[in-house]
Formats: C-alpha cells, structure tokens, sequence
C-alpha cells in the first residue's frame, strides 16, 4: 500500500514515459527533444490519438477537421450559452465543455480537442466586456487560438511558440489529471466526462494551477538584485518557491529548456527573461544551499508563465491554456483504457474503528 500511489504501477501505456532520473520525456516513442518545435498541435494530436480511433482523419485533413469543430462549438455553444461571468475562467470554460455532447466518437473527440481553443478565448473576451471573437478555419489551431484572443492574426513566431508549449504539455505520464480522466473513461461514461475529470483535477495548485503564481513572485523580486534576499525571505517564511521541484524529475524538467527555448524564438521581452534568468539562477543556488540532500531544479511552469504571458494570455487562464494541450493525452489515456476494458477499481485498507465483540 502506498499513499498517493507513489511507485504503484496502474496501467500499460504506448503514450508517454517520464524518466525522472535521467530528465527525459519519451511520448509516442519520440523524445520530447524531436518534438517540441518541429511538431504542431494538429500533427500530435493524430500521432497520439490516430492508433485509438481507426475513423481519425488522414494528416491533412486534421486541419480542416479541427477547424470545423471550433466553428461548430463558436455557433452551438459560445453564441446560445449563458454564462455566470462573475466565476473564472477555468470554472467557465469546464461549464462550457460539459455542453458538448458526450460520447466516444472522433467527432466528440474533435470537439473537445478545439473547446479549450474556442471556449477560453472566449470566456476572456466576455469577462472584459468585449465580444467574442468568431474561429477562422483557414489557420491553424495554435494560430486561431491567439486570433480569437487578440483580435490580430498573429505571425508565424507567435503561433510556432505556441504550438511548442501544446506539444510540450500534451501527456506526461500518468499524473493526476490523466489518472482522473482513465478512471472516468474506464466506466464507459464518455469522452466529455473524462476531460471533464481532467479539467476539474488540473485546476488543483498542486497539478496545474501553479504556472501563475510564478509571474505574481517575479512581480514581487521586480529586478535581478532584489532575487536572493526576496527568495531566501519567502523560504524563511517556510513559502514554496513557484516554479522549482517536481515530484517525478530528479534533474531538470526537460519541457523547461524546450519552453526557454521557444520563448528565445519568440523574441519575448528582453527585460523580462533577463530577470527571469536571474531569479532561476538565485533559487537554484539557494535550494541547493539549503536542500543539499534534494535536487530542486528548474520545472515546466517557470517558463510556463513566461511563454504565456508573451502570448497575451493572462495569468488566471494559464490552467485553461494547459488544458488546451493536455486535452490530446486526455483523450488518448481515456481511448486506450477503454480498449483495455476494464473498470479501474483498487482497493483500499481499513484502519477505522472495529464494531465491539459481542459479549
């Protein structure tokens, strides 16, 4: 019995591997190093979830598909839906999500594979008073994302960077989001109630939820020389520092160099990286001051925060834009459970009080 499930084996899987001591992500038999900025959203998409819905459509008609799917979910959902604009976005755009019909078919596949595109834009716009923003289905899916958000076509820099962090984030294991959405899958309730799972286990600050409190801590240092004594005083204050450590890596969490790197290609802020490096460099050196016995390094949601807040996103819907990504190792975890069949149901250990003997 493990708490947590740590080093509990709970599936076979073609998807993903994480090598925490070696720091490598292994998906679909390719290393994240031969995917993340030479793979788009569309091309993962059919490379993870091709092999579980014999229907998908060809590579060049994915495009097309997803296309279709945004503008369909535009005119069904986001033009008829009345929406409570006073919870956030994550909250909003689950409710969105659970419009969709639910089933297990490619077209309920494609459309949750858009939602997130379509519905966080959206849910954006409304909350700033501003009308939403109609898909164009001649660009790509990263492309009319960021469309839909700005109103501006963005350049090719802008979607390119985009598309990495969608591939970079797109599985990882069996973490608790994806395990939420096997569980689900695995009762045959439909692929909307597994993303559905998925969402709701994302939103927690210890899955999903920590990317923006990265920019809230660079926020605070404000420059390179106020780094050290504003970290050291946050972990005096017994803080977590934002953006460092993770569970399964015992080295560098490779998806933050692929996330550096895209940033770098975008041309991001200058000033802002700068203090970015500068802070990584103080946190590390200081975790390892004061941690000798663990390895903190550098994790996926540093750069996160940073990579999106280029992008024009703003912190509150990071989760939203994670989800975007994370929805194809959803879809594909849940596809493959249900070809497995079986319920996932493990047992637990009582350790409550016993009813008396009888006398």
């Amino acid at each position: 019995m493990s708490n947590g499930l740590e080093n509990i084996v709970a599936a076979h899987t073609v998807l993903s591997h994480v090598d925490g001591a070696a720091g490598r992500l292994i998906i679909c038999g390719h290393s994240l190093d031969e995917l993340a900025g030479r793979t788009s959203f569309e091309q993962m998409a059919g490379r993870m979830l091709g092999g579980f819905l014999p229907d998908w459509p060809t590579p060049d008609a994915v495009p097309a598909a997803l296309a279709a799917a945004r503008c369909d979910l535009f005119e069904t959902i986001v033009q008829t839906a009345s929406l409570p604009l006073r919870l956030g976005p994550v909250e909003l755009v689950r409710a969105l999500t659970a419009l969709i019909p639910d089933g297990e078919s490619v077209e309920t596949a494609l459309k949750l594979l858009a939602a997130p595109a379509v519905f966080t834009p959206a849910v954006l716009r409304l909350r700033a008073g501003l009308d939403p923003i109609a898909p164009d289905a001649t660009l790509s899916q990263a492309a009319d994302t960021l469309r839909m958000l700005t109103g501006t076509t963005p350049g090719p820099q802008q979607a390119a960077a985009l598309d990495t962090y969608l591939v970079t984030v797109a599985d990882h294991g069996l973490n608790a989001s994806t395990f939420a959405a096997r569980v689900v899958a695995s009762t045959r309730a439909g692929l909307v109630s597994a993303v559905l799972a998925g969402i709701s286990a994302l939103k927690g600050p210890l899955h999903g939820g920590a990317p923006g409190p990265v920019i809230d801590m660079l926020d605070a240092i404000g420059s390179a020389q106020n780094a050290r004594p504003w970290l050291e005083a946050a972990l005096d204050r017994g803080d977590r520092l934002m953006g460092f450590g993770h569970r399964i890596y015992r080295v560098r969490d490779p998806r933050a160099d692929a996330l550096k790197g895209a940033i770098r290609e975008l041309g991001a802020e200058t000033g802002r990286l700068v203090l970015a490096e500068a802070v990584e460099q103080a946190a590390l050196a200081i975790l390892r001051e004061r941690k000798p016995d663990r390895t903190l390094e550098t994790n996926v949601e540093f750069y996160t925060a940073l990579l999106l807040e280029a992008l024009g996103f703003p912190p509150e819907a990071f989760t939203c834009v994670f989800a975007l990504g994370r929805t194809t190792g959803w879809l594909a975890h849940a596809r493959e459970q249900i070809a497995g069949g079986k319920l996932v149901r493990p047992q637990s250990v009582y350790v409550g009080p016993r009813p008396q003997a009888a006398a």
